[in-house]
């Protein structure tokens, strides 16, 4: 694993899965453990069942300064529910520049 990509990707980063069944799927990093991400986006990746995933796998999207981020950073509860309001409308951004530009 390139040692750079973990130093990159931080706890409520938003990620763009680049591998497997998911990939272009949106998720928050919840967690890191060596060279492992815990991904979640509360719909198919709950908090309380998150994806385990390779850091390679992934590409960071932003780091997002939402309340959500905020909430996970502090440790605070979130809802899944608050997970996929938030990544929708960091998808609906993306979209909207991919489009606009």
């Amino acid at each position: 694993m390139d040692p750079d990509l973990s130093d990159q990707i931080h706890i409520s980063d938003v990620v763009v899965s680049t591998a497997g069944h998911d990939k272009g799927s949106l998720f928050y990093v919840i967690a890191t453990d060596e060279g492992f991400l815990y991904l979640a986006n509360g719909k198919d990746r709950s908090l309380d069942k998150p994806k385990r995933k390779r850091a390679r796998h992934v590409q960071k999207v932003l780091r997002s300064e939402t309340r959500v981020a905020q909430k996970i950073l502090r440790g605070d509860k979130v809802l899944n529910s608050e997970l996929r309001r938030d990544l929708a409308f960091h998808a609906g951004q993306m979209q909207a520049n991919n489009l606009g530009g």
